[in-house]
């Protein structure tokens, strides 16, 4: 995961994303990527994440 700081406190999932930082752009470069987990991660036994945070070009 880029930029994404994840917590976990009981059943509660609170994600922090700094939106000043740039990960660079995107693959279609039509947008900057900001924030991304790079696919669908695993965060708890059978609980998953995909996000993309993206600002348009």
């Amino acid at each position: 995961m880029k930029n994404i700081h994840t917590e976990r406190e009981g059943t509660t999932l609170t994600l922090t994303i700094d939106l000043s930082k740039s990960q660079g752009p995107s693959k279609s470069g039509k947008s900057t990527v900001i924030a991304t987990t790079g696919g669908n991660k695993e965060i708890a036994p059978g609980i998953y994440l995909g996000l993309n945070v993206y600002r348009k070009n």
